[in-house]
């Protein structure tokens, strides 16, 4: 509930202003300043500050988001907190990176391949180099999408190869293997 209009209502029954603020725990100042309508110096403030951020928003065309803007508010010597970066509204559009459905599923024509670790992930500290498993993964950059292709040793749970690419086609994998290859040299069975 609001306190000032109770404060209104009995300065009009002829109470004392000052007596209803201090029961009400409110400034009279603050109180008076509401009722003038006029907004206070931190609602001005407030305002011009969203309509920088707005503005450093829009000539990003909806990249930067709150770290970025608020980082390039102090750089133009405006002091806004990182909170009021983030509650003037803006997000940074991240479009998803281009995949398809049919990047996922398996290709219908491919040789059937067994599952050799039959999801056994646990691991053997004794069997370096035994069991390898793989991810590809993307990250935003300003040129576009860079998509990362890893291979970890389950043992050790470390990388052993990695390779990048704009695409997501197989080669991103030979690429990653074959350098886990060179650099590990694993026992063939």
């Amino acid at each position: 509930m609001t306190v000032h209009p109770f404060i209104e209502a009995e300065k009009c029954a002829g109470h004392s202003v000052k007596r209803a603020c201090e029961l009400m725990k409110v400034s009279r100042t603050a109180f008076y300043a509401r009722r003038s309508g006029l907004p206070g110096p931190r609602a001005v403030r407030d305002a011009e500050l969203t309509k920088q951020i707005s503005q450093v928003h829009a000539r990003s065309r909806g990249t930067y988001g709150a770290p970025r803007v608020h980082a390039h508010a102090r750089g133009c010597r405006v002091r806004p907190s990182s909170c009021r970066s983030t509650d003037a509204g803006r997000r940074a559009a991240r479009p998803a990176p281009p995949t398809t459905a049919r990047d996922h599923d398996p290709d219908p024509r491919a040789a059937f391949r067994p599952d050799l670790i039959v999801r056994a992930f646990q691991p053997d500290r004794t069997a370096l180099d035994a069991r390898w498993c793989g991810d590809i993964t993307y990250v935003p950059t300003e040129e576009g999408w860079l998509y990362l292709a890893t291979v970890i040793d389950i043992a050790s749970r470390r990388v052993v190869g990695w390779a990048t690419a704009d695409h997501l086609r197989t080669e991103l994998v030979v690429e990653a293997l074959t350098a886990a290859c060179r650099q590990r040299r694993p026992p063939i069975p």
